[in-house]
């Protein structure tokens, strides 16, 4: 990854909300870093995607996680501090992106070590422009861990 990698970045989007979804990966399309984007709806599917497991047993290791915060069964909160509880996983950047504003969500999230917090906005030019330059960021400017 980073500057003189020819792999493309693996992103997993974890969200449960298929509209945001669509805007990220919309938002992805138009860089032109070179990428694979994985969804998942859910942090149990996270989980399994994440540990290759269940339906995800081909699964591939993400390079960054873009990760919500407010999901049914199992949400961002606790994906997060799985992952980062986790010897073979917690290298993955997770970037939170949420609608959450919220000083104990912010708090919160790099309590359990996120990389970065970025609230989602409303405008569709801003969102866009947020999801481009995470993309930008992690897919030229960091050097990111060699996969495993």
């Amino acid at each position: 990854m980073g500057v003189d990698s020819p792999q493309p970045v693996r992103i997993l989007v974890v969200d449960d909300d298929p509209g945001d979804v669509l805007m990220i990966e919309e938002a992805l399309a138009d860089s032109d870093v070179e990428k694979i984007i994985d969804v998942v709806s859910d942090g149990e599917e996270a989980m399994e995607f994440l540990r290759a497991e269940g339906r995800h047993q081909q699964a591939h290791r993400p390079d960054v996680i873009l990760l919500d915060l407010n999901m049914p069964r199992m949400d961002g909160r606790q994906v997060l501090g799985a992952v980062k509880q986790d010897e073979d996983l917690r290298t993955i950047p997770i970037v939170v992106l949420t609608t959450s504003n919220a000083d104990t969500d912010i708090v919160g999230s790099y309590t359990l070590q996120a990389n970065a917090y970025v609230t989602k906005p409303i405008d569709l030019d801003d969102f866009n422009d947020v999801v481009r330059r995470i993309d930008e960021f992690f897919g030229r400017v960091v050097v990111l861990p060699k996969r495993t």
